[in-house]
């Protein structure tokens, strides 16, 4: 893709951000069918991805969507070839998603609180964009308040809170 930098110029960036930042929560995307790519190079890239600490998240056209201009090149890989690879991706995606938020398990952070949800819950997203799901007992939309972090709600797609101190009206 011509990009001006290689790999291992790539993974010590994010290994430099982990080690300043180790709360940082680092994510790139990834589109899965590059013009060209092959089956190898794809394994190649799921590789290197699975070796590093950051979350990813795959580019998949969706009907009716213009397509990037890349998609049209020369050389560009089946739709079936990209739907077939992308499920690997999405898998790894989320594997690196949930361990990210077990690493923070039990930690402090503040989350600023998004949207009131069912069952008398408010979601937000903690300073480093982890998704929550806590009391709305007494946190309001748009308040930023300390949580304890828990453990990951049943569905994994966000980690319960509690509050840390009590929270302002």
């Amino acid at each position: 893709m011509r990009r001006r930098y290689c790999r291992d110029l790539y993974a010590g960036r994010v290994a430099t951000i982990k080690r300043l930042m180790p709360h940082a929560c680092i994510g790139c995307d990834v589109i899965v069918g590059f013009p060209g790519e092959t089956e190898a190079d794809f394994l190649e890239t799921y590789r290197f991805i699975q070796g590093l600490t950051f979350l990813i998240s795959t580019y998949s056209p969706t009907p009716n969507a213009p397509i990037p201009r890349p998609l049209k090149c020369p050389g560009a890989v089946s739709p079936e070839e990209r739907r077939r690879w992308n499920p690997g991706l999405a898998g790894l995606s989320e594997m690196k998603r949930r361990e990210f938020y077990r690493s923070h398990q039990g930690s402090v952070r503040p989350v600023l609180f998004e949207q009131h949800k069912n069952a008398g819950l408010i979601t937000g997203f903690t300073d480093n964009y982890i998704k929550i799901e806590a009391p709305a007992v007494a946190a309001g939309v748009n308040t930023i308040a300390p949580v304890l972090l828990k453990d990951l709600t049943p569905d994994g797609e966000a980690c319960r809170a509690e509050p840390e101190l009590e929270w302002a009206s």
